[in-house]
């Protein structure tokens, strides 16, 4: 089986997540491609395959050689995203594009006017949607590339490695991939997540990450006496929401500038709710940005009565460069790997967050590689079959070149 059939026999699977559930999975319907990973990694006489009862598969790829060589792994996550559908994928390839618009079903079209970033692919072979439904690179792509290098690995055994761990999970579009992920079961020294972009992407910074909950309390009064009476909640949440500078927007923003985002507003005169998200890639900068909510909040309380607003304020995730920055070599790895590769690398830093992270704060360092996808979690997603191609041989360097880290 080559990396095209096993991607497309991927998309044939509705693994949308959810975030309206408590379960884990999210949806039921991620087991069900999960079981049939993990069956196709026992097929292919993969090691040590096994899945939990969360949906969580680990498999070895043993070592054909010896020495005091560290165990690596690679990781993907295989649930969709919610933000559009995940089923009854049509997906269909569009052989060595030429850089025109391309048909994806009648009246929808996928256009290099819209969407730029097809030019950087004429010449290859794209996989492309009807133009109803995501196509799901984010990130079978990534478990295809993945598995197909394992493959490879397993029928060249004059390319030597050591142990090699691979682990697919559920959830990550919801933020919940990495929460049940057992690190101390899958024994890697380090690991790399085949979870971005296009090609030559490597992410090791991300942002640090809060979540501030905001609650008013106003007074309701008839508006015909509420003179000296009355506290419009939800005029108070608009005069919070002007004491955030204007400049520091997620659409005012970009690379390492961090923002503050108002997700919701909720209100009537007697209570509003606000919801926001923190983010900034300098971890004092986070912290000075937690603070500067918390004293408006004070003034808030001091100029309306304590208790006039509440704030709760939790932290998401970190930074994973502060774990990384210790470990270069697993960094240094990849840029050789992709030189190696024919790849130009594009380091840059995540404007979001990873599965990464918060592996790299478990004790896993755990940057992200691209997977070769683009225009994510819509219906003009696509991949190219070349980069997968090009993921596929960058992840067997990488193997290759680690056996030899110790030497």
């Amino acid at each position: 089986m080559d990396i095209t059939e096993r991607f497309l026999n991927y998309t044939q699977f509705d693994t949308q997540s959810s975030e309206e559930s408590d379960s884990v999975p999210s949806t039921a319907k991620q087991l069900v491609f999960a079981e049939y990973l993990k069956k196709e990694l026992e097929r292919e006489g993969l090691s040590n395959v096994e899945m939990d009862e969360k949906g969580y598969i680990y498999a070895t790829l043993k070592a054909n050689t010896k020495g005091d060589i560290p165990t690596i792994g690679f990781i993907s996550h295989y649930d969709t995203s919610p933000d559009c559908s995940g089923a009854d994928i049509k997906p269909h390839i569009v052989r060595q594009y030429d850089g025109s618009d391309i048909l994806l079903s009648e009246g929808i079209v996928s256009s290099p006017k819209k969407f730029p970033e097809l030019l950087s692919h004429v010449g290859e072979d794209l996989i492309v949607t009807d133009g109803h439904t995501l196509l799901g690179a984010d990130d079978k792509a990534g478990i295809a590339e993945i598995v197909q290098a394992m493959c490879w690995l397993r029928d060249h055994q004059e390319v030597k490695h050591g142990d090699i761990r691979i682990a697919f999970n559920p959830d990550e579009e919801i933020g919940m991939g990495a929460h049940y992920f057992d690190v101390e079961k899958f024994g890697c020294e380090w690991a790399y997540t085949m979870d971005g972009g296009d090609v030559g992407e490597l992410e090791f910074e991300n942002f640090n990450a809060a979540a501030a909950k905001i609650r008013i309390k106003g007074v309701s009064v008839h508006p015909g006496y509420a003179k000296g009476k009355m506290v419009n909640a939800n005029l108070l949440a608009m005069e919070l929401a002007a004491m955030l500078p204007e400049e520091e927007r997620p659409e005012t923003t970009e690379g390492y500038q961090g923002f503050y985002h108002l997700l919701g507003v909720q209100g009537n005169i007697e209570l509003a709710s606000m919801s926001y998200i923190i983010r900034d890639h300098d971890r004092e900068t986070f912290e000075e940005r937690k603070r500067k909510m918390e004293s408006i909040v004070a003034a808030m309380n001091e100029k309306y009565g304590e208790g006039t607003v509440t704030l709760e304020l939790k932290d998401q995730y970190y930074n994973m460069k502060e774990k990384i920055d210790s470990k270069m070599h697993v960094i240094d790895i990849v840029l050789r790997a992709m030189q190696d590769c024919g790849v130009a690398p594009k380091v840059k830093p995540i404007r979001g967050g990873t599965d990464g992270a918060q592996l790299s704060f478990k004790g896993l360092p755990c940057p992200n590689i691209f997977a070769g996808g683009v225009n994510f979690h819509g219906p003009y997603e696509f991949v190219s079959i070349q980069s997968m191609e090009k993921a596929m041989r960058v992840i067997i360097r990488i193997c290759e070149l680690a056996a030899g880290f110790n030497d």
